[in-house]
């Protein structure tokens, strides 16, 4: 459990490292605002401001929920409940889903809606819920 443990609180300090990263983008490199203007050139500066500021309100929602069910979840194995196997399994499918769905779909410019770096940014987080989901399964059955 203790390994378990680890990868999951590994997890949630990546899940917000990488829901800063997107604020970080904003304030220096611009990767989302560039990506959005080159998908839609004719876009005037404020409605790629716009979108890029939706961009980031949802995805801090998503990296809000995912680091209050990796506190929860962890909570959950440290407590030994029998829940908590299944929960982390279940946690790791819709993250691992809602990472590629950032990594993957396409918008109606043909582009991905997330430049590359911040779509791959949000899978990290799903290295530590594979290694988590690894390792509560490969344990006796908690009680």
């Amino acid at each position: 459990m203790p390994g378990a443990l680890g990868a999951m609180y590994a997890g949630l300090a990546l899940t917000v490292l990488a829901t800063i990263a997107l604020y970080v983008d904003r304030s220096t490199t611009h990767l989302l605002a560039d990506h959005i203007r080159a998908g839609y050139p004719t876009y005037p500066r404020t409605r790629v401001d716009s979108a890029v500021t939706t961009y980031l309100t949802v995805l801090s929602v998503i990296g809000a929920l995912g680091a209050v069910a990796w506190f929860a979840t962890a909570r959950a194995v440290k407590a030994g409940k029998r829940w908590a196997r299944p929960a982390v399994t279940v946690m790791f499918v819709l993250g691992t889903s809602v990472g590629l769905t950032g990594l993957l779909t396409k918008d109606t410019s043909g582009e991905t809606g997330l430049p590359p770096a911040l779509g791959w940014a949000g899978m990290i987080p799903c290295l530590a819920g594979a290694a988590a989901v690894a390792l509560l399964w490969r344990r006796p059955r908690l009680t």
